[in-house]
């Protein structure tokens, strides 16, 4: 592993690229809205580190209390995203980008790092396994599929929790298609906007849409997933944004009301 990494910042990020979608022509708005979201974290010590490739390796993280996730963690890291993508995997560059994570806990003397993870793995998540091989232990799951996962610095540290807004794995919108979304990921615009509204039209299906634009309102979603999460019937049902596609909305929402992922 003889390559670096580059932390963007307000200064750099215009002519960086953020990994995903670099090369994904039809979602170069929703691209440019995901740099405009980190623009605006990077003042509240938002972390954006990746590997100094035309390559998908790279970590998010940034303080739990400012971070777009209804949990309770005082004094954690809250880590968004970690991806290490194609012949870039297996080298050690996800170790060394958690590591980097971890110096900066230290540094700033921080309790520990947490994540959010699904019990078994979800679509735009984190390797829940790998996670739990790096030393991080599950704190709390949801019955119907998150878990969060700690790694403390302080042993005597409290845990971290999920908040009371996630807990029923339901959100207000009982009839037909419920998504919340952020600008946290640079595929969401584009495919809540162009590809749901068809796919629902042709199915006679209700649509409500919810985009997560503040922090506030992220940390009080029904749903720990921000960037993007699917409720049928007022019920959560997947973080797998392909279900906005017409060829996968069927294989992934069920029409029975019965819950899969």
């Amino acid at each position: 592993m003889d390559k670096k990494f580059i932390t963007l910042t307000k200064e750099n990020i215009a002519k960086e690229h953020i990994c995903c979608a670099f090369s994904d022509k039809k979602c170069a708005e929703s691209y440019e809205l995901k740099k405009e979201w980190l623009v605006c974290e990077f003042n509240n010590g938002y972390v954006f580190r990746r590997l100094d490739e035309r390559a998908k390796v790279f970590i998010e993280y940034g303080a739990a209390d400012k971070g777009w996730a209804p949990i309770d963690a005082p004094n954690y890291l809250l880590i968004n995203c970690l991806w290490v993508a194609g012949q870039y995997k297996g080298k050690g560059y996800a170790k060394a980008l958690l590591q980097s994570a971890i110096d900066d806990a230290n540094a700033q003397g921080k309790a520990g790092l947490v994540t959010i993870v699904g019990t078994s793995k979800f679509h735009f998540m984190s390797d829940t396994k790998w996670f739990l091989r790096q030393g991080f232990e599950t704190c709390e799951t949801l019955p119907y599929g998150f878990s969060l996962l700690v790694k403390k610095l302080n042993p005597k540290a409290e845990n971290p929790k999920f908040g009371a807004s996630v807990k029923s794995g339901e959100c207000e919108h009982k009839q037909g298609i419920a998504v919340y979304y952020s600008n946290r990921c640079p595929f969401t615009e584009y495919h809540i906007k162009n590809s749901l509204p068809e796919t629902v039209q042709n199915r006679n299906i209700p649509l409500h849409v919810v985009k997560l634009a503040t922090m506030e309102q992220a940390q009080s979603s029904p749903t720990p997933a921000t960037i993007f999460s699917l409720f049928y019937n007022g019920k959560f049902v997947t973080t797998d944004l392909s279900a906005c596609m017409d060829s996968r909305f069927d294989k992934v929402v069920p029409t029975d009301g019965q819950n899969v992922q």
